[in-house]
């Protein structure tokens, strides 16, 4: 299995509607598009993207141009365990590209890698596993602005 962790990309900052209808800014919204086509011709055609229903994921999922199902257990304050639930891993026979927050991504990253604490995953990035031999790989971490073109 490879699970593909990504953050969302810049959002503006929570006012009255919400931390859950936070947007995406301009450089946010590059950033998801890049990432996108950075991750398109990597991944295959039956890769699952599942994303938080928070706004700003929603929007950053879209930047990979591909149908994507909003999960409420990836909302922001999800724990761990149930991001790695939802995923499916480390069984799951399809890629999953799971779109959600911080900290919950970086103490996944943190939990598959075997390390004591939350690692930090930047806006707009991936970490990339690959479940191997009962453990995991990192294959790769991208960050948006090395995905440039």
């Amino acid at each position: 299995m490879d699970l593909i962790l990504w953050r969302h990309a810049e959002a503006e900052d929570a006012d009255a509607r919400g931390d859950l209808e936070r947007a995406l800014t301009k450089r946010g919204r590059k950033q998801a598009e890049r990432m996108g086509e950075w991750l398109r011709p990597r991944i295959p055609d039956d890769a699952l993207v599942i994303a938080s229903p928070a706004r700003r994921a929603v929007q950053t999922a879209k930047g990979l141009d591909r149908a994507f199902e909003e999960r409420a257990a990836l909302a922001p304050g999800a724990s761990a365990a149930s991001l790695l639930l939802e995923a499916g891993w480390p069984d799951s026979a399809r890629t999953v590209i799971v779109v959600a927050h911080q900290p919950t991504l970086g103490e996944v990253a943190a939990q598959v890698l075997g390390a004591s604490s939350g690692l930090s995953v930047r806006k707009a990035s991936i970490w990339w596993f690959v479940a191997r031999d009962g453990g995991a790989v990192l294959r790769c971490v991208m960050d948006a602005d090395l995905a440039a073109p």
